[in-house]
């Protein structure tokens, strides 16, 4: 059970079943509060009751409540005016209604408390209660009224208790409007990729290891002072700066969420250019411009084809000696890749032998051929000059 002064006294109604009721507070905070104080002296700062009409200090049996107009006037409101009111959920969690526990939107929660049973008569019915809402695996949905208004709020089990969360009510929840971009962005797989790679690092975490470090600090410093000493100086934590790319940020990420793990970081990948690469996967300008890239240059076709030959043995060895020069053009072209002006020099020269080779071939097969076509006529003439001497 526990030890905690309850705020509100009450009880469920579930029904025609009314469970009695203790409301505690489920949260406790451990922040450190100051005082203030007059910084000449250390005299402690004190606020005072002044009625602006007396100008005198009252006390709080003299304070009431009051309304004020839109026109600056106070109208007074009594206790006895809103104890008048039909409000029947003054001293009872009425529950509306059952819904499944997704259908809460976590914006509306607020402060949450225990309900503690009153008693032993209200064991059995809280028992009831808290099976029911286990068994259903729904929340409860429930008005009730507390410091003065009438509030909104959900019913789920914690262990072998019921809690209840306040709710605010839907109009008091703000649209997320003009929250986000309003620009177009367009985010690539290759980015979500590193995204996910970088929340597959960091991983899950018990919360129970989570601390409040500011906390601790301010408690350090208090002591220090306390016991006459220097506060010690914490180290200043690096600034974020902007971020320019993208791509390389969340890789550094994962490499220092791995090491924070104690795992051996992936060695890192030429981000740049697939930061910088558009919509067709092709570096820009300034990817381009930031990094010497050397590729071979594509081999000439005209450098390899022999040319036709349809002539004798002369043209045959013509063009052998041509494909020859044309072969160690080609190993040249190979060879000087890095000097494009080299390289386009030899490519001429081997076409300039091409070329010659070609008009030596024609060359030697016209020749062959007038050689036969006199070798034809030479018979032709002799067999009329036997003719003729018959």
């Amino acid at each position: 059970m526990l030890h905690v002064r309850s705020i509100w006294n009450g009880a469920i109604s579930f029904g025609l079943v009314s469970i009695p009721i203790k409301l505690v507070n489920a949260t406790e905070s451990h922040s450190i509060s100051f005082r203030q104080i007059h910084t000449e002296d250390g005299g402690r700062i004190r606020y005072r009751k002044v009625c602006e009409l007396e100008e005198r200090e009252v006390s709080s049996a003299e304070i009431g409540k009051g309304y004020e107009d839109a026109d600056g006037t106070i109208i007074p409101i009594t206790d006895e005016d809103l104890s008048h009111l039909p409000l029947p959920t003054a001293k009872t969690i009425e529950i509306v209604a059952f819904v499944p526990a997704d259908r809460i939107d976590p914006l509306q929660m607020d402060a949450a408390y225990y309900l503690q049973a009153g008693g032993a008569p209200a064991a059995k019915p809280y028992t009831l209660l808290r099976e029911a809402l286990k068994r259903s695996r729904k929340v409860a949905i429930a008005k009730y009224a507390l410091r003065g208004r009438e509030r909104l709020g959900m019913l789920r089990v914690v262990g072998d208790a019921i809690a209840m969360h306040g709710l605010l009510w839907p109009d008091e929840v703000r649209a997320p409007e003009g929250v986000a971009p309003d620009t177009s962005v367009t985010v690539r797989d290759k980015e979500l990729d590193l995204a996910d790679a970088l929340m597959d690092t960091l991983g899950e975490v018990d919360l129970d290891d989570l601390h409040d470090e500011y906390r601790e600090a301010v408690e350090e410093v208090v002591a220090a002072k306390a016991a006459g000493e220097t506060p010690r100086e914490s180290p200043s934590a690096p600034s974020g700066g902007k971020v320019l790319d993208l791509m390389a940020a969340l890789e550094k990420s994962v490499r220092a969420a791995k090491e924070s793990r104690g795992e051996e970081p992936e060695p890192a990948r030429d981000a740049d250019a697939d930061a910088r690469s558009d919509s067709d996967g092709e570096p820009d300008a300034a990817s381009a411009s930031g990094r010497a890239k050397v590729s071979r240059l594509p081999q000439r076709k005209s450098a390899r084809s022999a040319p036709k030959q349809t002539g004798g043995k002369k043209s045959t060895s013509t063009a052998k000696k041509t494909t020859g020069a044309s072969g160690k053009s080609t190993q040249a072209a190979k060879k000087s890749t890095s000097s494009k002006t080299t390289t386009a020099a030899k490519s001429t020269a081997s076409a300039k032998n091409t070329a010659s080779a070609k008009s030596a071939a024609r060359k030697t097969a016209a020749k062959k051929t007038t050689a036969t076509a006199t070798a034809k006529k030479t018979p032709a003439k002799k067999a009329a000059a036997r003719k003729r001497t018959a």
